[in-house]
């Protein structure tokens, strides 16, 4: 690439201090250089803005916290750059992350694309996800020179049932952004962002299986920090509710009942957790109540279905130990 197109690199971060250093670090020492890097801190009362004072060619912007999906909208509005990227604050690039997602995208002029990347695990162990995620797996034949390139019924159908590209993970094109990332969403705003641009507009992607970053794990992290029946709650519950009212003059009729039987697998998942964790049997059959007022048979389906698979969750659980 003769010419690099400018990239605007956001890293919103909140309390995040001991971490934000390696983000910032990682996004300077790309080996692509052509970058715009901004901080936006949300509202942090820790030693944040003193940090970035160190990173002269960083710019820092303070906001009102107001979550991970207001904060990179905050930098979407400073974003000078032609391309986006998003860079967790408790995340790390490897050097060549943005050189490769940025050759693919400019070269095949496609909307967006996503790399696979090294998990941290509570267990200790790295986990490699793209190459473990069962919806991306049909299309792993089609590799050609390190990428998959996705059709738009491809990409539709992929995205409708899950969200294989954290944010940090994504090389997005600024004129594919319609409206930014969802503030309405408590987990997913970034699913929530890549579908509003897929249901509104044919668009192309591609994905790589190379691991170009690392993504690290604690106990604050908005996905994989919370506990389960949070995670039931508020992605598969709440936000999955709000996307099927969001979209739902979008959505074709299949769509709309993945979508549906992921919202009534939640409430049937979250019932049975309220009424053996919490022993709260009112609440389990209120939720149960919101269920079946979707789908009488599938519930009836669904919940022997999710009280088998708990038993044997819980009965591999104890083998193994």
């Amino acid at each position: 690439m003769d010419v690099q197109t400018l990239v605007t690199i956001i890293i919103p971060t909140y309390n995040r201090e001991s971490k934000l250093p390696d983000a910032i670090e990682s996004a300077i020492n790309q080996s692509y250089k052509n970058v715009q890097i901004i901080v936006i801190d949300d509202g942090s009362v820790d030693k944040t803005a003193e940090l970035v004072k160190n990173y002269p060619q960083v710019e820092y912007h303070y906001k009102k916290n107001g979550g991970q999906a207001s904060a990179r909208n905050t930098g979407l509005s400073h974003a000078r750059g032609s391309i986006i990227s998003s860079l967790d604050s408790d995340d790390v690039w490897y050097p060549d992350f943005l050189k490769d997602c940025v050759e693919k995208l400019e070269k095949d002029e496609l909307d967006f694309v996503f790399a696979n990347w090294d998990q941290d695990s509570k267990a200790g162990k790295s986990w490699d996800f793209l190459n473990n995620d069962p919806f991306l797996t049909p299309y792993f034949s089609k590799e050609k020179e390190g990428w998959i390139d996705l059709n738009y019924q491809e990409v539709r159908d992929l995205f409708v049932k899950s969200c294989p590209s954290p944010s940090s993970s994504v090389v997005i094109r600024k004129s594919s952004i319609i409206s930014g990332w969802d503030e309405d969403m408590n987990i997913g705003d970034d699913w929530c962002m890549y579908l509003e641009l897929i249901l509104s507009r044919e668009c192309r992607a591609a994905f790589t299986l190379n691991k170009l970053w690392h993504k690290r794990i604690d106990e604050i992290n908005v996905y994989d920090g919370r506990k389960w029946s949070e995670v039931l709650e508020f992605l598969y519950i709440a936000d999955v509710k709000t996307k099927i009212i969001k979209f739902q003059k979008l959505l074709r009729p299949k769509e709309k009942k993945i979508l549906e039987e992921r919202y009534m697998g939640g409430l049937v998942e979250f019932a049975k957790h309220n009424l053996i964790r919490e022993l709260n049997i009112k609440y389990s059959f209120l939720l149960l109540v919101r269920s079946f007022s979707i789908n009488v048979s599938f519930t009836l389906r669904e919940i022997p279905r999710v009280f088998i698979k708990g038993l044997q969750r819980k009965v591999s659980a104890q083998q193994n130990t």
